[in-house]
């Protein structure tokens, strides 16, 4: 399964997300892209510690129930659900958020497994840094994808 630890992918994802533009056509769901962008970079901040997502006590619970499933090769499908603080419905700028997301991707990438492993996930908990780079290379892989990228 694909890493953002694994320099090829991670410039794949990189070379998609510069062919993301402000009007890109979204698939599903409610965020334009530079919303989408800003979403995605603030989860690529939660694996790399520049940005703490709080843990609800419902998601310590179930959520390691999820991993599995989370972990798994088949894409998350469309509208899936996300963390409350993920949700971004104000206006974002595009460049900035491109910027960032991008920022975020390199930092995460050049960091590598052992950094991301410190950092707990907000609703499944404890990840190794495989663990992260599979998940974060899902995640962006399902938003790339609802923008035809």
């Amino acid at each position: 399964m694909e890493t953002l630890f694994n320099g090829a992918c991670c410039d794949r994802v990189l070379a998609r997300v510069e062919r993301l533009r402000p009007d890109s056509a979204r698939a599903w769901g409610t965020m334009d892209a530079a919303q989408t962008m800003a979403h995605c970079a603030l989860a690529m901040e939660a694996a790399t510690g520049d940005a703490t997502l709080p843990r609800p006590w419902m998601a310590r619970i179930i959520g390691p129930l999820f991993k599995k499933w989370m972990l798994g090769p088949k894409p998350f499908s469309k509208n899936s659900p996300t963390h409350p603080q993920l949700v971004t419905k104000s206006p974002k700028d595009f460049e900035h958020e491109k910027a960032r997301l991008v920022a975020s991707i390199r930092k995460s990438h050049d960091a590598g497994p052992p950094s991301a492993e410190r950092f707990e996930h907000a609703f499944v908990g404890r990840l190794t840094g495989e663990e992260w780079g599979r998940l974060q290379h899902k995640h962006l892989d399902h938003h790339l994808r609802q923008f035809g990228v």
